[in-house]
């Protein structure tokens, strides 16, 4: 295949994913946004209602586009999938409703899982069949520092673990299947080593959901306890003891995975911004025509043209299997912030029309603020992202080749003494 085939088979493939970025774009329009108020009320209507978007959207061919294909997903790279992961997520319930959601799960679970993990769970995770979610904050415990999890695995006999303790802010528990618990195996608390993520099917006895913790006003996070709950060692994910490693390549791909839903939201809420501010007219035309709603304008575009590229940048380095720290602190922190103030710009700019229940915004003013700790809350990734960068410099030679010019007495170029001051 010569260099131009190449390029001509490059060019197809991105054109074919630009086609199902429209597609999908389309789905969460058409489809998803009309129901989202029945989709936020929980209950068996909500649930009925989900699972006929699912069913709508494997007909439509938009089914678990990013998970993969021997598996019975859409089979759609990483690195193509970001563009559509922006156009699920235009809603909070586009995941759900086209697959991708346990796509974090099922990549943990592909690369960590048992044989008998993988078999019994992977393909009824991809086809809908089973849900999950991922436990590892503690009431009394500081999300941002695992090392002191206080839930425990004991060994027993003739094998597996006895898990006993209590999580919460668990995305969806009461719905899930399965869920993976991050629990201390060995050591003592404060230890690096020790901790390990074992898969833990809702139905094990001793398995309850103490009650839900409404964000805001939302639903969907809830609290969780483990009561001398067995665990098989076939459910132990990854190896014993080596949990950090697990976690932390789940928790990149996860930050970037919302990053790019929430630049979904924050697009969606500066088109609304815009139509308002066209279609709304007042005693003195139309507000478009006002400085301060053109400011609003400018303000939400600048944000939104400067951070989907950091978002994407940290999508790549991601894939690439690079150190992406620093890429995915910035993307991480610069969307969750576009997403509350593009989202606060498009209320004022809608007046009390944008407080109540007739647009979106609410709910996705409320999704942008809770971002701000999601994932770790801003000021952890200002600090890691500035530890990074200031270990990276080099000391003084640097100055130097900077440019920067240090005296090296305390004369001028004729010989005569300067005063220095401190």
């Amino acid at each position: 295949m010569t260099g131009h085939d190449v390029t001509a088979v490059c060019k197809g493939i991105e054109t074919g994913h630009s086609a199902l970025t429209e597609r999908v774009s389309t789905f969460v329009r058409d489809r998803v946004f009309p129901h989202e108020a029945g989709l936020d009320a929980g209950g068996p209507d909500s649930h009925q209602l989900r699972d006929r978007l699912r069913t709508q959207a494997r007909a439509a061919g938009l089914w678990a586009l990013p998970l993969p294909s021997e598996l019975g997903g859409g089979g759609v790279p990483l690195h193509a999938y970001a563009a559509i992961a922006e156009a699920e997520g235009a809603s909070d319930h586009g995941p759900a409703a086209l697959g991708s959601a346990p796509l974090l799960d099922v990549t943990m679970l592909a690369r960590h899982g048992t044989p008998h993990v993988r078999s019994a769970y992977l393909r009824r995770l991809v086809a809908g069949d089973l849900r999950t979610c991922y436990a590892m904050t503690e009431p009394d415990t500081p999300g941002t520092e695992p090392l002191l999890t206080a839930t425990r695995a004991h060994r027993r006999s003739p094998g597996g673990w006895t898990l006993t303790g209590r999580k919460w802010f668990v995305s969806n528990a009461a719905d899930a299947d399965l869920v993976t618990v991050l629990a201390r195996t060995s050591g003592t608390t404060g230890d690096r080593d020790g901790l390990s993520l074992l898969l833990v099917p809702t139905d094990a006895p001793g398995f309850r959901v103490v009650r839900e913790l409404p964000v805001l006003g939302a639903t969907g996070q809830y609290e969780i306890a483990f009561d001398h709950v067995e665990v098989p060692d076939d459910h132990l994910v990854g190896e014993a003891g080596q949990a950090l490693a697990i976690a932390g390549e789940r928790l990149q791909l996860g930050r970037i995975l919302r990053a790019l839903r929430w630049t979904g939201q924050a697009q969606r809420a500066f088109d609304l911004l815009c139509d308002r501010a066209v279609r709304r007219r007042g005693a003195r035309g139309p507000l478009a025509d006002r400085q301060l709603v053109q400011q609003h304008v400018f303000e939400s575009l600048l944000a939104l043209r400067t951070t989907r590229p950091l978002v994407h940048q940290a999508m790549a380095s991601v894939v690439e299997g690079r150190d992406a720290h620093v890429e995915v602190g910035l993307a991480k922190t610069a969307a969750a912030r576009t997403l509350q103030e593009v989202t606060d710009r498009a209320i004022q700019v809608f007046g009390a029309a944008g407080l109540g229940p007739d647009t979106p915004l609410p709910a996705m003013f409320r999704t942008g603020r809770t971002a701000r700790i999601l994932d770790g809350p801003d000021e952890q990734h200002v600090s890691s992202v500035a530890r990074r960068v200031l270990r990276s410099r080099p000391s003084e030679p640097a100055a130097a080749s900077a440019g920067v010019v240090r005296p090296t007495s305390g004369r001028v170029a004729d010989g005569r003494s300067r005063r220095t001051h401190p």
